[in-house]
């Protein structure tokens, strides 16, 4: 019997499928000669630092740095059902070997190993290797499993990576938190990102506005302008000297060029445009993502390939032409997809892009949440747009010169719309304008070289140098994916900053921890979050971090480094990092100290207020003004003595309070509550009834 282990329960069941097997059982399927079951994902990963021993539950400085000569392992209580299935299963009596059939990476070669090692188990392993999920495919791969020590090098690359990144994370996590006494979380990813963010605040801040001028001729229906002008009264000039000449044309140049289609969406492309056209974050994209994959209608969405593989052109000439019969904007269009161009086996690693599947033909697109239909449709625009044809247009430059200056005038015209005319369809179903939508140039008059315009009418208009953008996701998650890229191996198997997969949970943890902050689309670093590369060293918030380990990983991978020396260097660079930083100056200690809101204004010496558990006491302990929660005369009239209330008398000596209670009476009442503060130990409180 042959156990195969996939990466997730939707693809067990495709392998399940493919191979004919129907058996189901509790947590795996089985069937003559086989039995296929599945991970959830990391399912075994390494455990917390905590484990290695009492001394590291506290964090301390003393206990640092934490370097596990014996790595321990941990399997989540929510995960633990399956892991003890897949154990059972590989300890089977009749099970002769087991089949890696994990993602075709790094990372799935961590989860398969992770798992086997953590079960005991010491049977043969065999790998398959898969990047497309067609049955052929799926078939063929099963009918050429290799042999898994083939793997063992990539196996010790992406075990290097996940210690490595515990060792600098955990320590550095530590260090920085016990040493400014906050939690600071420090990672390889999250850390440069927040330094991004945090570079274009400051570029933004520091920005000084500067002025300048074109001067702008109108001639025969186009216009030319000049270059920048700083100086007004130079434009001015400019200008009057231009209505008294004749501009005269000196050359017009053609050229043809061509936009080729864009190429189908990953992860983080498909985030990018989502965040752009609708505003969903990464993280809503990723969910809406898994949604529509959980209901069959979108492939796999954790993919960082923009490419399907050759053997699926015949499905994807299906889908286009469904795709062509659903979408409301393809209605009568006459088009033919080609989707050859979208192939191409050579660019698809663990999973090919995302595209809908031929699922969408049982459903009706009215009855999804509007969320999820926004994201199946994009997602079929694009792949329509990907195989239509390129946009070819004519590129037009006439020069003049005038008064001794010359001006230019640029202009367009469309000679094949191609993919931009589906494009231009889909957009215009859009509710709103999509951030950063330029318009096309015009085309301009037909010119010559030596044409002259007597006397043309020219104007000034001025304009104002303008400071970056903050990021917004979609830029973002361009910068992740571009950061450290001219550092890295060609053949590294991941670049930039993350993966298309953790990129939305770096970016939603900066948020989660105080760091970053969402206004609007725009992400921007808080107070603490400046501080905080401030007071990191630069090999923590730098991209180059990850592109020197990414090509260290790379040369592991390929068996032509020593896993040992790399982990060596890891453990170095943890203890000169514990060894640099032993103390800070009692000035940078409170650099993320809490401010706390304060209530109001001490009436008595104008220090700020502010809120205990148990009472508003005055900043300037030596003034002594403290008004308790639990005063007797709130008590009595059982009405509990908010910030509200508090805030009102600090600001006026008045407070109105709805419900108060009379002892007296046994009923409430609405009534002001006056400060009647006289200076001593405790302050004093009456009423003003509201006269009705």
């Amino acid at each position: 019997m042959r156990l195969v282990i996939a990466e997730k329960p939707s693809v067990a069941a495709a392998y399940a499928a493919a191979l004919g097997i129907k058996g189901k059982k509790d947590g795996y399927f089985e069937d003559d000669g086989y039995i296929i079951s599945w991970c959830i994902g990391h399912l075994v990963e390494l455990a917390e630092a905590a484990a290695y021993g009492e001394q590291y539950k506290k964090w301390s400085y003393e206990s640092l740095p934490i370097l596990p000569q014996e790595w321990q392992y941990a399997v989540s209580e929510d995960k633990k059902k399956q892991f003890e299935t897949l154990k059972q299963l590989m300890h089977r009596a009749d099970v002769s070997e087991v089949v890696n059939a994990c993602d075709a990476g790094r990372e799935g070669e961590l989860i398969f190993r992770f798992v086997y090692h953590v079960a005991g188990c010491e049977k043969p392993m065999r790998r398959l290797w898969l990047s497309s999920m067609e049955t052929s495919a799926i078939k063929a791969g099963f009918d050429d499993l290799k042999d898994g020590k083939g793997y063992d090098a990539l196996y010790s690359s992406a075990l290097c990576r996940a210690k490595a990144d515990w060792i600098i994370g955990i320590n550095a996590t530590r260090l920085f938190s016990c040493l400014y006494g906050k939690t600071l979380n420090v990672g390889r990813v999250q850390t440069p990102t927040l330094k991004m963010l945090a570079d274009r605040d400051a570029a933004i801040t520091n920005f000084k506005k500067e002025k300048y001028y074109h001067v702008r001729l109108a001639l025969s229906g186009a216009e030319a302008a000049s270059e920048r002008i700083s100086d007004s009264g130079e434009a001015d000039a400019l200008k009057a000297a231009c209505e008294t000449s004749a501009a005269v044309c000196l050359s017009v140049t053609k050229e043809k060029k061509t936009a080729a289609p864009p190429k189908l969406f990953d992860l983080t492309s498909l985030q990018r445009e989502a965040n752009r056209i609708y505003g969903y974050t990464a993280k809503q994209t990723l969910d809406l993502a898994q949604a529509l994959y959980e209901k069959r209608l979108l492939t796999y969405p954790r993919t960082d390939s923009s490419f399907l593989t050759d053997d699926m052109g015949g499905t994807a000439e299906k889908i286009a032409a469904l795709l062509m019969g659903k979408l409301p904007f393809m209605q009568g269009v006459k088009f033919t997809p080609d989707v050859s161009r979208t192939l191409d086996s050579g660019q698809v690693s663990d999973h090919h892009a995302i595209i809908p599947t031929m699922e969408l033909a049982k459903t009706d697109l009215s009855t999804l949440p509007e969320t999820e239909k926004n994201i199946l449709t994009l997602a079929g625009a694009r792949l329509l747009s990907a195989a239509a044809e390129p946009h070819v247009y004519e590129a037009v430059k006439a020069v003049f010169e005038c008064a001794g200056t010359q001006f230019t005038a640029t202009g367009k015209t469309v000679l094949c719309g191609g993919w931009k005319d589906l494009e231009a369809l889909y957009r215009a179903t859009l509710k709103g304008k999509p951030d950063e939508d330029g318009g096309d140039a015009a085309a301009l008059p037909e010119f010559s070289e030596g044409q002259a315009f007597e006397h043309p009418a020219a104007r000034v208009t001025a304009h104002d140098t303008t400071p970056p953008k903050q990021h917004t996701e979609a830029s973002l998650l361009s910068a992740m994916e571009r950061a450290g890229n001219e550092d890295t191996d060609p053949d590294a198997e991941r670049r930039g900053l993350g993966t298309p997969a953790t990129r939305a949970a770096v970016i939603e943890k900066l948020v989660k921890c105080g760091f970053v902050e969402r206004k609007g689309k725009q992400l921007i670093p808080t107070k603490n979050g400046n501080n905080l590369v401030c007071v990191l060293p630069d090999m923590l918030t730098s991209p180059m971090l990850t592109a020197e380990w990414e090509n260290a990983l790379t040369q592991i991978a390929k068996g032509k480094s020593d896993p040992d020396s790399f982990m060596q260097g890891i453990e170095a660079m943890a203890r000169e990092m514990v060894k640099t930083y032993p103390f800070l100056s009692d000035g940078k200690k409170d650099l993320f100290k809490e401010e706390k809101p304060s209530v109001g204004k001490c009436p008595r010496c104008g220090a700020p207020v502010y809120e205990g558990k148990k009472n508003y006491y005055c900043s300037d302990r030596g003034c002594g003004f403290v008004m308790w929660k639990n005063d007797r005369f709130f008590e009595e009239r059982k009405t509990a003595f908010t910030p509200k209330i508090a805030a009102a008398l600090l600001k006026s000596g008045r407070a109105k309070v709805k419900g108060l209670y009379s002892p007296k009476t046994g009923k409430t009442y609405d009534g002001t509550v006056l400060l009647a503060d006289t200076g001593g130990k405790y302050v004093n409180y009456r009423i003003e009834v509201q006269k009705k």
